[in-house]
């Protein structure tokens, strides 16, 4: 929560607790009965907030000064708790009866005394919350045990099913809304046949001038992140569409042309695990007994239905794409791409070939990029679960063993220590550090291998050793060890490969352990160092291990001929494109990311050993009579064609005999996907689309893959093209669940948006876990993670709810706790403009017909000054918001906007239109209209479907050429609108109004009340006068409201509130409430804020407070003592006042 400008702003999703509103403690800020609780649990919509000391009687005012610092400082000593509190109440010492609170922060460090005490507040409070539920929980079990007379049930009309007969493609067939079926809002009535209608129209191809140019209001095109056409999309697929969608339609709005292409991705990993781990499941085949041809053929029919499953999805989502220009990494004009971009860089040599340690993942039997590598964190010895090992295997244990010292005469050893046993196969040296006195007679010395005939160097490196580590020395493995990789490249040690790419031990580990499984081997290891006497012991060890996202497989380091790009001087012109703004980058937290990234960057290991995929277009040359080495680069051409690979051999050996042989790797899909920008629009051709839309306008996605994708695209954009593939980057949050955890399917918390958007049982969920390849282990894992996060299912929120919320959630924070209620809040503002629309239609009547032109009558009532002042700073906030990627703040001004028309403008417009003089009536009508018509246009972007609905059904202007929302134009601020002085008189009114319900409120006022206003200001006063009727279509609670100048015109038994210096609200009491009550409470509230007063002072005047207690806390006390002081002047003053009404 936040205390901005005396307004409540609540971010919590649940509904604002109910308070006894005249029946507050001393230092609570009251809350008026009138807040309006917001569904959707976000935006301060005319919160009436206000102190005990904030109500003014008629005998004596609380000084204005000291109020306004009452209400800043007791606001924030409010607090809100859930039920869900009680399930973790603070302990409590037995014997005094004190909470007892944790000294220590969960990092361990120590808390402060002032967190401390904070945090004892809290608790005292939660306690306290505690205490009173279980007050209420007694009495209703007092109450249950009552004999209750049976309530007769209401029954519940059954609300008729909407059947929509439009045909697919062609225009929605409105039914009147007069149907029983459309007399609440449903998001599948209302959001089905308008995407087939939008997309058979065309309206979501881009526009351009009648001679084929870029129109005059500009260009926006983004191209979307392409989906893995693995699956499903998941809630982070709806937050990409859902604000890429919204900056499409919106600048499609502002007429200009757009396009928003759309694509999908091989996932050449991703997808071939998924089919292996399909047919292995269903024939217990491997894709080795298909043979590549059958199973890539396999992979393509997997592909076909995933790729319509994901197309239906995106359907529902909305996506404004231009289906013509669809694009799939495999189709043959991108692979094209792909080829050519190989071959030019294999040529000039930024991609050569390189026998160097990969991220091995042997269940997969691939090398993966560091993007699909899981560190899991271990604190110590754990059992891990590994893919083709019938037992959990143990990690988080480091063992020491010996090794000894060559022609010693003392038998002398040294010890080592490693977290992987297995690997002392692969040992070729021992490190120590060179300034280590306990070594230095050892320097150019060996040690013998325990298991193997083979004698190692000892040698001195002050980078791989740290001398006060352990023993100070290191075993060596450059094969199976990145440090060690690049310290055996230092001493040019033997790089000893030790493993198969099955991960079992090969023939360098001799004939006893050939064979063996990498994890078996490990256990087998620690009974042979025991045997031979080297084993010295193990200790836990908090470490890392390396995981295969797609597997669960331990990664094995593993040396590899693998296919790299140089980056080094291609990072150079990235970081000059941002550096000097041809690219910019949002949020700057991303963009310091950016420039670590590639001031650090390494070489871009592209080659997979998988058969789906793009298959590398380089070809070995196996030279008849000469041994040829396939690591070696020398022997191998890239090529377009088999063909063009022959003439580049030739003129290589020229004099030989040769074969050519493709290679049977794929390249890595962030290949491809690092052409996306330029690849779709037909490069390597001069295509039309390159020329018109490359370099493209934005290019949004998620934080965590700004390096694997977005650096790599600008990497090779402005390589291969010359020019930077997009002016701007904007990064969303990542969407986790409501209680902050990664979306992860062995958790069950990941969310379909199918299902928010129709809803699903918790059974139904469970259900959907058993058609995917999840473990059969992780199953039950899964279904009580289903349970946890979505006790009640899923509530069916729509489309728009769903791209709404999704977008209010985007601050610019790194990540998205996303709780399913906040988006079902927001299915009730859509029901809010359903019925709203519904509303205006009713009051404009069916022969309405709006103005030609839209603008100001000169007719305008106080209240549609004020509505379309609003419009205006609306729509200027909206744009403004937009164009800077603030998404908090657009939605925030559009929820707040359609709150004002439905709560303040069609309340007021009600007594104008049917009480009204004609041109009142038309006037009113002619407002509504424009309200309805902007406020639905500017919804539009977020929510398409509900904003085509509505729309469709208001009466057009005679100018309006749109034939569909889509195509409207956006609404902008007209100065016209902005009459500063009209606002400013109706914010008048409004002050009055919260004024008044505020007491009448205090004092449980429900019906009948007396309101009379008091200014001797002649302004105010005039605009009170003229306003009376829309105060009282207003507030509920009065049928009449008396405007006087003077207090003497005051009728006694009034209490009043200051509105500000020159006005005054009073509401008669007398005969509406309990006096000697109404004293009795107010008393207690003094008696408590004396004792209050009287801590303070003690405080403040104890011994060496002036010399010990720092400026803060002086300035903290002193405020809390005026404050106090200024309340206890204010319950003297209620009790005065009160006194007197008894006379």
């Amino acid at each position: 929560m936040l205390n901005f400008n005396n307004k409540l702003i609540t971010f919590s999703s649940k509904r604002l607790l109910n308070f006894s509103y005249s029946k507050f403690s001393t230092n609570k800020t009251l809350i008026n009965k009138d807040l309006y609780s917001l569904d959707s649990g976000f935006g301060a919509r005319y919160y009436s907030l206000f102190s005990n000391n904030n109500n003014c009687y008629r005998s004596g005012v609380v000084n204005s000064s000291k109020k306004r610092n009452l209400l800043s400082t007791n606001f924030n000593q409010l607090r809100f708790f859930k039920m869900s509190d009680l399930d973790n109440l603070p302990p409590v010492d037995p014997v005094t009866g004190e909470v007892i609170i944790n000294p220590l922060k969960e990092d361990g460090t120590e808390k402060t005394p002032k967190e401390i005490e904070k945090e004892k507040k809290k608790a005292e409070k939660l306690l306290k919350f505690a205490a009173k539920q279980a007050k209420k929980a007694a009495t209703a079990s007092t109450n249950d045990a009552k004999p209750k007379k049976p309530k007769a049930k209401k029954e519940v009309e059954p609300v008729p099913e909407f059947v929509d007969k439009t045909v697919s493609g062609e225009k929605k067939i409105l039914v009147s809304l007069d149907d029983p079926s459309l007399k609440s809002y449903n998001p599948a009535n209302v959001e089905s046949s308008w995407y087939d209608w939008w997309v058979k129209s065309g309206f979501f191809e881009p526009e351009f001038t009648e001679d084929g140019k870029i129109k005059s209001e500009g260009l926006f095109c983004i191209p979307a992140p392409p989906p893995n056409v693995t699956g499903a999309l998941h809630i982070g697929h709806a937050l990409t569409i859902s604000i890429q969608d919204a900056l499409i339609r919106y600048n499609r709005m502002k007429g200009k042309t757009v396009l928003y292409l759309p694509g999908f991705d091989h996932a050449g990993i991703a997808t071939q695990s998924v089919v292996e781990k399909q047919i292995w499941a269903k024939e217990k085949k491997t894709r080795h007994d298909y043979g590549r041809e059958a199973f890539i053929d396999k992979v393509w029919e997997w592909k076909e239905e995933y790729h319509n499953r994901i197309k239906n999805q995106i359907h529902y989502l909305g996506a404004s794409y231009d289906w013509n220009r669809e694009a799939f990494t495999l189709d043959p004009k991108l692979s094209n791409a792909v080829v050519e971009a190989f071959v030019r860089l294999h040529d000039e040599g930024t991609i050569y070939r390189a026998n160097r340690l990969v991220n091995w993942s042997v269940k997969l039997n691939t090398a993966i990029s560091n993007l699909e590598v899981e560190n899991k964190d271990i604190k110590g010895r754990t059992q891990l679960s590994v893919p083709n090992y019938d037992e959990k295997v143990e990690f988080g244990v480091l063992t020491s063993y010996s090794y000894e010292v060559v022609d010693s005469p003392t038998n002398e050893k040294i010890i080592v220590a490693t977290t992987r046993p297995e690997t002392l196969f692969g040992d070729s040296a021992v490190a120590v550090h060179p300034e280590d006195p306990r070594y230095k007679h050892l320097h150019g010395k060996f040690v013998q291998h325990p298991f193997l005939p083979r004698k190692m160097p000892i040698i001195c490196d002050s980078e791989a050793v740290e001398m006060e580590f352990g023993t100070g020395a290191v075993k060596i493995t450059p094969a199976h060890d990145q440090n060690d990789y690049n310290t055996g490249k230092r001493h040019n040690l033997e790089f000893i490969n030790i493993f198969t790419d099955d991960g079992l031990l090969n023939e360098n580990c001799g004939p006893e352990w050939q064979g063996m499984k990498r994890f078996d081997a490990r256990t087998k290891v620690l009974e042979k160092l025991k045997e031979t006497g080297a084993y010295i012991g193990q200790e836990d060890n908090e470490m890392t291990i390396p995981t295969c996202s797609r597997s669960g497989d331990i990664i094995e380091p593993l040396l590899k001929p693998q296919w790299w790009v140089s980056q080094g001087e291609m990072a150079k012109d990235a970081i000059k494109a941002v550096r000097n703004g041809e690219i910019t980058i949002t949020p700057k937290s991303s963009e310091a990311e950016y420039f670590h990234w590639l001031e650090n960057i390494q070489d871009w290991c592209i080659s997979r050993q998988l058969w789906w995929g793009h298959r590398c277009p380089v070809y070995f040359i196996d030279i008849e009579e000469r041994e040829c080495d396939r690591s070696d680069g020398s022997f191998w051409v890239a090529g377009r064609s088999i063909e063009e690979a022959q003439e580049k051999a030739a003129a290589k050996f020229p004099d030989a005999k040769f074969s050519l042989e493709q290679d049977e790797d794929v390249l890595d899909t962030w290949f491809s996907s690092g052409l996306w920008p330029f690849s779709t629009l037909g490069w390597p051709e001069k295509t039309k689309d390159l020329e018109t839309f490359y370099p493209v306008s934005m290019l949004e996605t998620g934080w965590d893959i700004l390096f694997f994708w977005v650096s790599r695209m600008i990497l090779l954009g402005i390589k291969l093209t010359g020019s930077v593939p997009f002016k701007e980057v904007f990064c969303h949050s990542l969407v986790r669940d409501a209680q902050g955890r990664k979306m992860s399917k062995s958790l069950g918390n990941v969310v379909d948006p199918l299902d928010v958007i129709g809803g699903i049982k918790l059974e139904d969920l469970h259900s959907k876990l058993l058609v995917g390849n999840l473990d059969p282990r992780e199953v039950e894992k899964a279904k009580l993670g289903q349970q946890e996060s979505y006790p009640n299912g899923i509530p069916q929120c729509g489309t728009d709810a769903m791209r709404f919320a999704l977008c209010a959630y985007t601050t610019g924070g790194r990540d998205i706790n996303l709780d399913i209620l906040r988006v079902e809040g927001y299915r009730k503002f859509c029901n809010k403009i359903y019925q709203a629309t519904k509303f205006a239609l009713m009051r404009l009547g069916d022969d309405y017909q709006p103005p030609a032109t839209e603008g100001l009558s000169g007719s305008e009532s106080l209240v549609e000054k004020w509505i379309l002042s609003k419009l205006a700073h609306t729509s200027k906030t909206v744009n403004e918001a937009l164009e800077n990627r603030d998404f908090l703040n657009s939605t925030s001004a559009i929820y707040e906007f359609w709150y004002l028309i439905c709560d303040i403008y069609i309340e007021n417009s009600k007594y104008l239109i049917q009480e009204g003089t004609p041109a009142q009536q038309k006037s009113a009508k002619d407002t509504l209209y424009i309200l309805i018509d902007n406020a639905l246009k500017m919804i539009h972007p977020f929510m398409p479907f509900i904003s085509e609905e509505m729309w469709q059904r208001l009466p057009k202007r005679a100018t309006e050429k749109a034939e569909s929302i889509v195509k409207a134009s956006y609404p902008l601020y007209k100065a016209e609108y902005d009459d500063v002085a009209s606002a400013a008189a109706y914010e008048l009114v409004l002050d009055i109004t919260k004024e008044a319900r505020s007491l009448l409120s205090e004092f449980n006022i429900l019906k009948n009340g007396k309101v009379f206003v008091e200014s001797s200001d002649e302004s105010s006063f005039a605009t009170a006068t003229s306003q009376q009727d829309s105060i009282v279509s207003l507030i509920k609670a009065i049928d009449e409201v008396v405007v006087v100048s003077s207090s003497s015109q005051i009728p006694q038994g009034c209490v009043l509130k200051s509105v500000n210096p020159e006005v005054n609200v009073h509401v008669l009491v007398k005969g509406h409430v309990d006096i000697e009550s109404e004293i009795s409470k107010v008393q207690k509230k003094l008696e408590k804020a004396t004792k209050s007063k009287q801590g303070i002072e003690k405080t403040m005047s104890s011994k060496d407070y002036e010399s010990k207690a720092n400026e803060q806390a002086k300035e903290a006390n002193n405020a809390k003592l005026e404050n106090t002081i200024a309340e206890i002047e204010g319950l003297e003053a209620t009790i005065r006042n009160l006194e007197a009404l008894k006379l």
